[in-house]
């Protein structure tokens, strides 16, 4: 699992190692570690065209002594300070001893942009003169950006004002939190992280972690020799409508790749069920969790009531978020999953969409809370929070998700994995990935339908599992 910090946390551990280690030390490893990955991204770094856009703090040190070591490998390198009487100067020292120079003008061409314009302390986006220095980055040059993208909050990926977009980003010690989140984690591009002899320890805990294929096996369930189809669980699933017959067939195909023995469907659309999945019991019945919500419609709230009064884990999606009661959801006594996108985030908050789009990791921690339940935001960076631990950020998926119906495949699926016996948070996590997974590997690069997502999900679990 990939870890990411708070910047509080990353500074004492900066602090513990400044502590132990000589003067400049870390400085000079993170220049090394950006130097090599500049130069990675070079065809050649002997006459290559660098430019430096550069801030007044370290991440502006940081970038002026990976500079002076492309130099010396025969780059021509070009300094633009953003103050010019405010440059770190040790490293502009370093710079000009090794052939660098300083300008006062981005130059018109260059092969390649290091941005070092503002550290993981910055917030509120680039000031004016900083953000002149980003508008004129020349069109096509690859940029690098030093820690984090400039105009980026570490601790929450919000943009506020000017930012710079990178193409990648070359981060020290540890992940920052808002390398992961949206809307920041759309301007980081490749992040790849440099060691610098951070103590884990020191680092404390994490604010946020991403899944990656190595934690699947853990949580998937995997079925014994003795099991059947009820000791696996059973999932009902609530949904559909006259309306959206199909939105309850999607969560139907959802569920029966989900891990769970059987699914239950119970609605008006059970002839569209059946037809397609002969698989599924039909009525009400003993269920081990349900899902409730997907193109229900107005007139059903009465049977999302009742699902939420069982003592089986219940996850809510779609219509079935209307009108929640925090009070009713916080007297549950088993696991309540909420998975609203951004547009039902906001209505349950009521605050306005753009609120929800541009603070996600603010979001979803606040509706864990109010309703004391997990919750699964959905959007261009998927999250989980169950209100304790780390805030869960979903690797995976493509911009071709945006499309009607995949949220009830989504849905299906994550309370399927809840059937089988996960706790909410890891039946909302792995969901995610799989989910994710699977439409990227049925998209292709291509317009996708959320059926081809259903079906893509074997393939995917087999691609986690190694089999």
């Amino acid at each position: 699992m990939r870890t990411a910090y708070s910047v509080e946390n990353v500074r004492a551990a900066e602090r513990a190692a400044m502590a132990r280690l000589p003067e400049g030390a870390l400085m000079q490893r993170a220049a090394a570690g950006l130097a090599a990955a500049c130069a990675g991204l070079l065809p050649r770094v002997y006459g290559a065209r660098v430019v430096l856009l550069v801030g007044p703090g370290d991440n502006g040190g940081d970038a002026l002594y990976a500079g002076a070591r492309l130099a010396r490998r025969g780059a021509a390198v070009t300094a633009v300070p953003a103050d010019p009487g405010r440059v770190h100067p040790g490293g502009l020292a370093a710079l000009r001893a090794a052939g660098g120079r300083l300008s006062a003008a981005v130059p018109d061409r260059a092969d390649l942009v290091v941005d070092g314009l503002l550290g993981i302390g910055g917030q509120g986006g680039l000031r004016p003169a900083a953000a002149a220095l980003a508008e004129r980055i020349p069109p096509g040059a690859p940029v690098v950006a030093v820690d984090l993208p400039s105009g980026v909050d570490a601790d929450t990926g919000e943009v506020a004002g000017a930012a710079v977009r990178a193409d990648t980003t070359v981060t020290f010690g540890a992940y920052k939190t808002g390398l992961l989140v949206d809307p920041g984690a759309a301007l980081a591009g490749e992040v790849r992280l440099v060691d610098i002899g951070l103590d884990p320890a020191a680092l404390g805990t994490p604010a946020a972690a991403a899944l990656e294929d190595a934690d699947l096996p853990t949580l998937l369930p995997r079925p014994g020799a003795a099991s059947d189809k009820y000791s696996r669980g059973v999932v009902g699933v609530v949904a559909g409508s006259a309306q959206y017959p199909g939105a309850a067939v999607l969560a139907v195909a959802g569920a029966l790749r989900g891990g769970a023995g059987a699914v239950r469907y119970v609605g008006p659309a059970h002839e569209e069920v059946l037809a397609r999945y002969p698989e599924t019991l039909v009525g009400r019945g003993r269920v081990q969790a349900w899902v409730v919500g997907p193109g229900l419609g107005g007139d059903r709230a009465a049977e999302a009531a009742q699902a939420l009064a069982e003592p089986v884990p219940v996850l809510v999606d779609a219509d079935g978020l209307r009108g929640l009661d925090p009070a009713v959801l916080r007297a549950r006594t088993a696991p309540t999953l909420l998975t609203p996108h951004a547009g039902e985030a906001a209505a349950l908050l009521g605050v306005p969409r753009a609120d929800v789009e541009s603070g996600r990791l603010a979001a979803v921690r606040e509706l864990a809370g109010r309703f004391g339940a997990v919750v699964l935001l959905k959007g261009s960076t998927t999250l989980v929070c169950d209100g304790r631990g780390p805030v869960r950020v979903n690797p995976t998926g493509t911009p071709w998700l945006a499309t009607a119906g995949s949220g009830d495949v989504l849905s299906g699926l994550a309370g399927s994995l809840l059937a089988a016996g996960l706790p909410a948070a890891d039946a909302a996590s792995a969901a995610a990935y799989l989910h994710g997974l699977a439409a990227g590997r049925a998209a292709a690069g291509a317009p996708l339908l959320a059926q081809e997502v259903a079906a893509a999900l074997p393939a995917a679990w087999r691609a986690v599992q190694g089999s």
